[in-house]
C-alpha cells in the first residue's frame, strides 16, 4: 500500500492508501485521511488540486494534456494535477495554502 506524505500550512501529514488510489476521488467520498487536500471539479478542468511532487515522480506516468493546459510552466517545477494521478507507490507532495 502506498504512503502519501502530504504538506500543507506548514503541517505535514502521513497516511496508507490503496493501490490505484486517487487522492481526490477518496477526498470526495470521505475515505481519504487528509482533509485539507484542496479540490473542485476532479476533472483536470480548474487546477486547483495542484501540487508539487517533492518525491515519488519517477513513479508517475506521463504528464498528460490536462495538466500541461492547467499547470503550464509550473509542470516544470514539478506541479501535477492530483486528480490526473493513480497511485501505485508511495508520494509526497505539497500543495500550496490559498493566498
Amino acid at each position: 500500500m502506498p504512503t502519501v506524505v502530504f504538506h500543507k500550512g506548514g503541517q505535514t501529514y502521513t497516511g496508507e492508501v490503496k493501490d490505484n488510489t486517487n487522492l481526490v476521488v477518496r477526498a470526495g467520498i470521505k475515505q481519504f485521511p487528509f482533509p485539507h487536500l484542496r479540490y473542485e471539479c476532479g476533472m483536470g478542468k480548474c487546477a486547483k488540486c495542484a501540487c508539487r511532487v517533492l518525491a515519488g515522480a519517477e513513479h508517475l506516468p506521463p504528464v498528460n494534456w490536462k495538466e500541461k493546459k492547467q499547470l503550464g510552466e509550473r509542470v516544470g517545477e514539478g506541479y501535477r494535477l492530483a486528480c490526473q494521478l493513480w497511485l501505485n507507490n508511495d508520494i509526497e507532495l505539497l500543495q500550496d495554502v490559498e493566498a
